[in-house]
């Protein structure tokens, strides 16, 4: 399976994942939302195998610490999706008082999200070395800037 079509993969799933679970119309099944969970966690691994070119001993270590890294990714994303599912039931009425929650909200978990890049970065760079390391995070961001780029088109500015 090409880089492409998995990344595209990706972002549908995380688009589904928070997206169609901020529309009011949208009843939200668990089951079926926690196995389009580990699809997206499957997709995103195979994404980052493909592209970080692990010896076997590198992978030994490396993917303990992969799956811890996306354990609390995971959290913030559970975060993120809230703030989009509050800001879709409060969209048509928006008061100061939402909107500044909001706001704080989003930038409370911006702010965590570096926090644990940072607190990760010498885990990965001891696993793997300084360049994997740093090719992990650029996989990182990239896929963080797509669907953040998705979720963007797709959530209507404030009125």
């Amino acid at each position: 399976m090409n880089t492409k079509r998995v990344l595209g993969m990706l972002v549908t799933i995380a688009i589904v994942l928070m997206g169609a679970a901020s529309a009011p119309a949208v009843a939200q099944d668990n089951d079926n939302m926690e196995i389009v969970r580990e699809k997206l966690r499957a997709d995103k691994k195979l994404l980052v195998a493909q592209n970080m070119q692990l010896s076997d001993a590198e992978g030994e270590v490396f993917w303990p610490v992969y799956d811890a890294y996306q354990e609390e990714k995971s959290k913030l994303a559970d975060r993120h999706r809230q703030v989009i599912q509050d800001y879709a039931a409060n969209f048509q009425a928006l008061s100061d008082e939402v909107a500044k929650d909001l706001v704080d909200r989003s930038l409370a978990i911006k702010q965590d999200d570096v926090k644990l890049m940072t607190t990760y970065l010498p885990k990965f760079r001891q696993a793997v070395g300084e360049k994997k390391a740093a090719r992990f995070y650029q996989i990182e961001n990239k896929i963080d800037a797509i669907v953040n780029f998705e979720l963007a088109a797709n959530i209507p500015l404030a009125q």
